[in-house]
């Protein structure tokens, strides 16, 4: 099985709009199929810098002098590019969603459909995972988490049945905790509610959506002038984020101040587009993890 079959290949490259002799950031290397894209574009002068946390993806890095894959949190890129004498970069991709690898690898414990360990760490030294997170967290907190996170409107009735749960029996796997929830969801909307309880947890243990922000304002800071930041997303919460950031340079379009200069009048990005970039309806039958992608393009003003 492929690691990964890489989301909206084509629309990423044209998007990024290549200048063959740059420097680009792909921000979530793992199975490298938008690296290995972007580096066909390059010529011998151009340099690619990738990142990933989850060291799995090292198997994947690409025998090039051009190619430096670093192992980290893509919310430290900045500081990685400028600690290799990088201060300015022409183009920038991050793919935010799950890699088939880790959705088909049980021991990973991100997909309710594989029995396995409750874990969901992209970092699998970080200390915190998912069974954490369901022992320990309060009533208050895990309900909070998965009404914010999994936009689940019966998050309190969720969090309930976890508490209860385990003051009899520790939840350690993906089958433990999915027992518990099962009865209490309706047939129909079975794989939609456990798919939004799992993103909840794993967006929580892995600090997703605080690693986008601060993506985001390093991405502004270190595009040149007309350069693109490319982002796919899968879900509500991050389009989101992307597209208030792109088009006010806040994350709260009700906001309106910057998200770095905490001005209202400065702007770092634009949208190339205002519409958002899906998959053809052949990508989405070849590959049906891609239906929910999303694509959005920034420019560097």
């Amino acid at each position: 099985m492929a690691y990964h079959i890489p989301v909206l290949l084509n629309e990423c490259i044209d998007a990024l709009n290549i200048n063959p002799n740059g420097v680009y950031a792909d921000l979530t290397f793992g199975g490298g199929g938008h690296s290995r894209a972007i580096m066909e574009q390059l010529s011998p002068k151009g340099r690619l810098y990738a990142f990933d946390r989850d060291a799995d993806a090292q198997q994947n890095a690409i025998d090039d002098e051009r190619f430096k894959l670093i192992r980290g949190n893509f919310r430290y890129f900045r500081n990685f590019l400028l600690y290799n004498q990088v201060e300015q970069i022409d183009g920038i991709l991050a793919d935010l969603g799950l890699s088939s690898h880790h959705l088909d690898t049980p021991e990973r414990g991100f997909a309710f459909s594989h029995s396995g360990p409750l874990d969901m760490r992209m970092n699998r030294s970080a200390r915190v995972s998912a069974r954490e997170v369901v022992a320990n967290y309060s009533e208050a907190a895990l309900a909070t988490l998965l009404i914010r996170y999994g936009e689940l409107s019966e998050g309190r009735m969720l969090a309930h049945r976890i508490c209860t749960a385990r003051t009899q029996n520790e939840l350690c796997t993906v089958d433990d905790l999915v027992s518990v929830l099962e009865p209490a969801i309706p047939q129909q909307r079975r794989n939609k509610v456990l798919a939004q309880v799992f993103q909840a947890i794993r967006i929580e243990v892995n600090h997703e959506l605080d690693a986008l922000r601060s993506m985001l304002q390093g991405a502004a800071l270190m595009l040149r002038p007309g350069g693109r930041l490319a982002v796919i997303s899968y879900h509500s919460l991050e389009d989101r984020l992307v597209k208030h950031f792109l088009r006010s340079g806040s994350f709260d379009d009700n906001d309106g101040r910057n998200a770095i200069t905490g001005e209202r009048s400065t702007m770092l990005m634009e949208p190339l587009s205002r519409q958002v970039i899906t998959p053809s309806l052949e990508e989405q039958a070849a590959n049906s993890r891609s239906r929910s992608a999303k694509l959005r393009v920034g420019v560097r003003i």
